[in-house]
């Protein structure tokens, strides 16, 4: 490019970013200059037409926004448009008084043909049709936009929460990274402000109501008077010249005053985020042939009673008719082009006629997701499915998070399942199953909300937590009374994050495990090189680090894990006792993964006669062994305190002697997996206990 050119448009960027900065200021002082100055009638043809172009530039950007934000600085443009309207008024005020006997002509050709052509020159025609615009103005649009506004406003407030809970959970099952929780986290904070300001702003349209019948009748008044005392004209005079500019004064600025306040209405009522105004309406309206249907029927039933307009009412009628017919057609359709996708499906994996072979044997997935017919959009990129993202997403928070990568998902169709079905495989048996709707969201209660929701009564497939599917429609509402709200991909998402949790162990195959070592082999070679396989096999270094996540220890620290395993393998290599040791010198990462910050640890403690009795059962190989009875009431005495702990807010952790900490974890794992079993050895120095709740035997 000319280099002369490139510096023409690096100046002119710099110029127009200039005059960006300083334009509000600049409009400001020009309203407010039109209110002390003179100004000529030609220039106030000129700003009228503005006015009117601004207002239905405003209402054009209202109507084809698709959610509130997207014109966030509405607020600031009313209070803007607002303050143009009225020094307009004043300066044609202004005029009016002045030049009004010399005739209709004197505040300008705007105001005339206002005053004339659109009311036909009757000033009593025109009184009332201004007293309509204002009835329509300030009784039925401000006034239900004020009351939108104000109620979105508490509402927008009140669902905070819930809002910054789903965007947790997106975060913490991997759907969404860090930044993008910001953004959302962001928007949230700004769409609460938004409709607080719009509960403000809606203010000005009624006080520019209230202001534009003062002008009027100031108008009128003061035209009487100075047209009759100080220009000798006659009533009928004055009332030709000065009414007649009063009015058109009045509806040139009611005019786009009731177009602002059509935008506002339009802003504050939005519903819905995926499409502008005009398609929500097309789409919604035009969805149920049965509706338009049993209209054109009515229509055609009118049209045929003697005295109607029958022609009218019988057209209208048919082209309802047909437009029912054409929207019958389209499900019947799609369903016949599912089912022909299918049974193509089904007919390219029929077997062949040929000799089985070995290529007919497939290997088992490590990690699969089957799912209904009716699921397979959500796969479709064609169709906005974006399913395989997220599940790139859960792929890669988990080995951030846990510290290995799992392996690939694949992704199939099974026409055997319901066509809304999708089931969760581990190594080809079933971890997990469930239930979404394409387009539906689910309503998560997180405990303690009554609101009734209108829908279908589900159960949270990760957490099991009471929820509800509902429709788009009520999205908004579902969330602003704290319920958290997501859609049929998060749900599918999230349950597959859940699974994964809790069977990384079982996910830690030898090709993983491998992978692992040859990962961190190019970060610290020579440890790697000294450790495995030289001191411990490749298999027992995998039942280490299996041990680790059967207990839902993370092993990102695979610097610390493979330093301890070299400093205690040449006196052991039973992965048990390698993963204690392990355990002891991750526990300021597992004491912080179960509390977090918190130095002060509240811990539940087991009753010093039932300790005893455990130490003596499970302490050494030759020791007697645990009666089943006894076993038994204290798996479900620990599910019971380790609920109770739960429920108070304190992680349920059990802290036992260090002889028997993996026998008390196996024997509390099945009855309470949430519990996390601590040795007194794995408490950090750093770090102090509070003894909590006790658990005590059957006979205590």
């Amino acid at each position: 490019m000319n280099p002369l050119i490139q510096q023409l448009q690096q100046r002119f960027g710099r110029h127009a970013a200039m005059i960006q900065g300083v334009a509000a200021p600049l409009f400001v002082v020009a309203v407010l200059a039109m209110m002390v100055l003179p100004l000529p009638p030609w220039l106030l043809d000129i700003l009228f037409t503005f006015n009117i172009a601004i207002a239905l530039m405003v209402m054009m950007v209202a109507a084809y926004m698709t959610k509130p934000l997207d014109f966030a600085a509405f607020p600031v443009v009313l209070l803007l448009t607002t303050l143009l309207r009225l020094s307009l008024n004043v300066a044609s005020t202004r005029v009016v008084l002045l030049e009004g006997h010399t005739g209709t002509g004197a505040a300008g050709a705007v105001i005339e043909a206002f005053g004339h052509f659109l009311i036909g020159g009757n000033f009593a025609v025109g009184l009332i049709v201004f007293a309509i615009l204002v009835v329509i103005n300030f009784v039925v649009v401000t006034k239900g936009a004020e009351r939108i506004a104000e109620v979105s406003a508490r509402f927008a407030l009140d669902a905070m929460p819930g809002k910054q809970m789903a965007i947790d959970a997106d975060l913490g099952a991997g759907l969404i990274d860090e930044k993008e929780a910001k953004r959302r986290r962001l928007e949230v904070s700004e769409e609460a402000d938004f409709f607080g300001s719009m509960d403000g702003a809606s203010k000005f349209v009624r006080g520019d109501a209230m202001a534009g019948i003062l002008i009027l009748l100031i108008n009128i008044i003061g035209g009487f008077a100075i047209g009759m005392a100080q220009h000798g004209l006659s009533a009928s005079q004055a009332a030709n010249s000065y009414i007649l500019l009063a009015i058109g004064d009045a509806l040139v600025a009611q005019i786009p005053g009731l177009l602002i306040s059509v935008a506002a209405a339009m802003v504050v009522s939005r519903v819905g985020k995926d499409q502008d105004l005009g398609k929500q309406i097309g789409s919604q309206m035009l969805v149920s042939p049965r509706a338009i249907g049993i209209t054109a029927g009515v229509l055609g039933l009118l049209g045929m009673i003697p005295g109607m307009p029958n022609l009218v009412f019988l057209g209208v009628a048919s082209l309802l008719g047909y437009a029912a017919w054409v929207l019958a057609k389209q499900p019947q359709k799609a369903q016949a082009e599912a089912t022909a996708a299918a049974a193509a499906a089904a007919a390219a994996a029929a077997p062949g006629d040929g000799e089985a072979s070995w290529d007919d044997l497939q290997p088992v997935d490590q990690l699969g997701l089957e799912l209904g017919y009716r699921l397979i959009t959500l796969v479709d990129k064609n169709r906005q499915g974006d399913l395989l993202t997220r599940i790139k997403g859960v792929r890669r928070k988990f080995a951030q998070e846990v510290g290995f990568l799992p392996p690939p998902v694949h992704v199939r169709d099974n026409l055997e399942l319901k066509p809304s079905g999708y089931r969760i495989n581990l190594r080809g048996v079933v971890v997990g199953e469930g239930e979404a709707f394409p387009g539906m969201y689910l309503a998560i209660n997180p405990g303690g909300i009554s609101t009734p929701l209108i829908g279908t009564p589900a159960t949270d497939p990760a957490f099991g937590l009471p929820a509800t599917w509902i429709d788009e429609r009520q999205k908004e509402a579902a969330q602003m009374a704290g319920f958290t709200v997501v859609d049929s991909e998060t749900v599918m998402a999230t349950h597959l994050s859940h699974l994964m949790q809790v069977h990384a162990a079982r996910l830690l195959s030898r090709t993983e495990t491998q992978n692992l070592v040859e990962h961190v082999s190019r970060q610290f070679p020579k440890l790697i090189e000294e450790v495995v396989p030289k001191m411990v096999s490749i298999a027992a270094f995998q039942r280490v680090l299996q041990l680790l996540l059967e207990e839902a220890v993370h092993i990102r620290d695979m610097r610390t894990i493979v330093e301890t395993i070299a400093e205690h393998a040449p006196s052991t290599t039973d992965p048990a006792e390698l993963a204690r040791r392990v355990r002891v010198a991750l526990s300021p990462a597992i004491v912080q993964q179960i509390y977090g910050p918190q130095k002060e640890l509240n811990v539940i403690a087991i009753d010093p006669p039932l300790e005893r009795l455990l130490v003596q059962a499970l302490g050494g190989a030759n020791g007697p062994a645990l009666d089943p009875g006894v076993a038994d009431m204290f798996a479900r005495n620990a599910a019971d305190v380790a609920m109770k702990q739960e429920e108070t807010g304190v992680p349920a952790c059990l802290l036992v002697p260090d002889p028997i900490r993996n026998s008390i974890a196996r024997l509390v794992r099945r009855a309470a997996p949430r519990m996390q079993v601590l040795s007194h050895s794995e408490i950090p120095e750093t770090h102090s206990i509070r003894i909590g709740p006790i658990l005590r035997g059957a006979a205590s």
